[in-house]
């Protein structure tokens, strides 16, 4: 019995570690919703300008769905914190300052754990493997499309370090290094 248990535990285990591997030609693209809209797709930049992976954004009736998937070498290992930020502007490669900060609709700070949070432009985490390739799935009812494509669009910004989701004011996560306009 204690066999099948240890098992069912390594099979559990291993499981997530599978998903490293799936490549960008085997997920499924989003689905649209008669309601919502078409997803959209933006290429991000990293610091030195180039293509290092996709994000898909497909709007739902309550808030947004999106699909990070970056190239191998386009991230460093480990954990990476990820916003949404108030301007669609990358041009800056270097620094991606012109993203502005993070959206925030309310009186509020950032965190995702924060007492007095979250911001609406606060993301969980994503994990980049060994190569720096990264696949991840965020939800968020806390903004809309239409918030995020406004007069002067957003950004998605991808960060150094992980995200704290208490720290303020971005969460201890470090320097931007990946950035897609959203329009």
């Amino acid at each position: 019995m204690r066999l099948i248990a240890g098992l069912a535990l390594a099979a559990a285990l291993a499981a997530p570690l599978g998903a490293c591997a799936t490549s960008e030609q085997e997920l499924p693209k989003p689905a649209q919703t008669s309601e919502a809209g078409p997803p959209t797709e933006i290429s991000i930049v990293g610091n030195n300008g180039s293509e290092i992976g996709k994000a898909t954004f497909s709007p739902a009736p309550q808030g947004v769905l999106i699909r990070i998937l970056v190239h191998a070498g386009g991230l460093t290992p480990g954990w990476h914190g990820t916003h949404l930020h108030m301007v669609g502007d990358c041009s800056d490669t270097a620094k991606f300052e012109h993203a502005g900060g993070h959206i925030q609709k309310t009186n509020t700070n950032h965190g995702l754990l924060y007492v007095h949070g979250p911001e609406n432009g606060d993301l969980p985490n994503i994990s980049a493997a060994g190569d720096g390739s990264a696949a991840a799935e965020l939800y968020t009812g806390l903004i809309t499309m239409a918030d995020l494509q406004d007069a002067d669009g957003s950004s998605l910004v991808i960060h150094a370090q992980a995200d704290d989701h208490v720290s303020q004011p971005i969460g201890n996560a470090g320097d931007r290094v990946g950035c897609a306009v959203i329009k």
